[in-house]
């Protein structure tokens, strides 16, 4: 059982940057495949990014490459999201989630989930 906590959501202007937090308790951390998906009002939870369990191999929504860079320390357990030239339509809940599966940009393939942390872009 893997519990999931994100942090450093909040609201910031166009074209700032916000760098997400999220803290993993329970057994085997390092083991897992982590991934970063948001769900913006009225749409599908959509794929972020995704890091391997040892942090070799990243993967990346098409339209946020260069933008958002995902990593992990699993020595504290935790995975991040930095982002970059945020735009309005980044607006979104930004949910952490853990596979003992390889990384992907499946949402079902993944067995645990945070409760989500807002972020919000301003024009």
């Amino acid at each position: 059982q893997v519990q999931l906590v994100e942090a450093g959501g909040g609201l910031v202007q166009a074209g700032g940057s916000l760098r997400l937090s999220c803290a993993a308790s329970g057994r085997a951390f390092s083991t897992y495949a982590m991934g970063w998906f948001r769900q913006a009002p009225g749409k599908e939870r959509e794929f972020v990014a995704a890091i391997n369990w040892s942090a070799v191999n990243t993967y990346y929504a098409d339209s946020l490459k260069g933008r958002f860079t995902i990593s992990r320390d699993n020595a504290k357990n935790t995975v991040y999201l930095q982002m970059n030239s945020l735009k309005p339509e980044d607006t979104a809940v930004y949910y952490c989630a853990a596979s003992s599966r390889i990384a992907n940009m499946i949402r079902d393939e993944y067995d645990y989930w945070g409760q989500g942390t807002q972020v919000t872009v301003s024009s």
